[in-house]
């Protein structure tokens, strides 16, 4: 997640879903998205993916095959699911990192890791992901799961992941993305566009922040228009995997 930067041109815009916005708006619409829905957020991934997102999570950990003892951090961890993965993984001798910049989603990911194994290990950092504040070449492994969309300005969210690996340092992205086959496409969109926002009003009272996460999965960069994103800012070994006929992908690659 993100907040305006000073000097920005406030003639610049982007998107919020489907809707344009001046740069500087957007943090603030996206924090207060996340805000209203922190509280059940957890919940509602569950619901709303058949629980699913715990798979795919478990998978796209597993791609970066992490060893004991390893430095992680988590780009827009919210509550911290990725960490928690990664934790039992890097052992007592590794530490990883929740950055996000929503208060409230961390907060609702801390008791989480004090019922975890290994949960000492991770600490939660309220911060912008396009400024990291951390030295450069710090971590052995970059993750973020389903937060790049909220970036106002992805490659320099991507740029920032970039800095902080050190060299032969690897990064996973697991975000969503839009089915390739149209019959499952259309059905996925009736899901996505008519069901989850209701059952987003129903159980955290927030129509407009499920509509916006959605339309926002849709405004996002095709699996190979990212990769070569990725490569540009100077990752090598970018692949890309799909998951459940395309609703999610994982995208990896190697700071050299």
């Amino acid at each position: 997640m993100e907040h305006s930067k000073s000097g920005m041109n406030q003639n610049e815009k982007t998107y919020v879903g489907y809707r344009q916005v001046h740069t500087s708006e957007k943090g603030k619409v996206v924090q207060q998205h996340f805000t209203s829905i922190a509280r059940r957020y957890d919940l509602m991934n569950s619901i709303l993916s058949f629980g699913l997102h715990r798979l795919w999570k478990r998978t796209a950990v597993k791609t970066l095959k992490l060893k004991e003892g390893d430095r992680i951090i988590d780009v827009c961890g919210g509550t911290g699911d990725l960490a928690l993965l990664a934790a039992r993984t890097i052992g007592h001798a590794g530490r990883v990192v929740v950055y996000d910049m929503n208060r409230a989603m961390l907060e609702a990911g801390r008791p989480k890791a004090v019922r975890a194994p290994f949960g000492e290990t991770i600490s939660w950092v309220q911060g912008d992901a396009e400024n990291l504040s951390c030295a450069d070449q710090s971590f052995d492994a970059v993750m973020v799961g389903f937060g790049v969309r909220n970036l106002t300005h992805l490659e320099k969210g991507f740029r920032e992941m970039h800095r902080v690996l050190k060299p032969g340092g690897k990064l996973m992205c697991l975000e969503f993305s839009k089915p390739p086959a149209l019959w499952f496409r259309l059905l996925y969109d009736l899901y996505s566009f008519i069901l989850i926002p209701l059952a987003g009003r129903l159980f955290t009272g927030s129509l407009e922040a499920y509509t916006y996460l959605f339309e926002s999965i849709r405004m996002f960069p095709s699996p190979e228009a990212l990769a070569s994103l990725l490569e540009e800012i100077g990752f090598s070994q970018v692949t890309y995997h799909k998951l459940t006929n395309g609703i999610a992908i994982i995208h990896r690659g190697v700071k050299e």
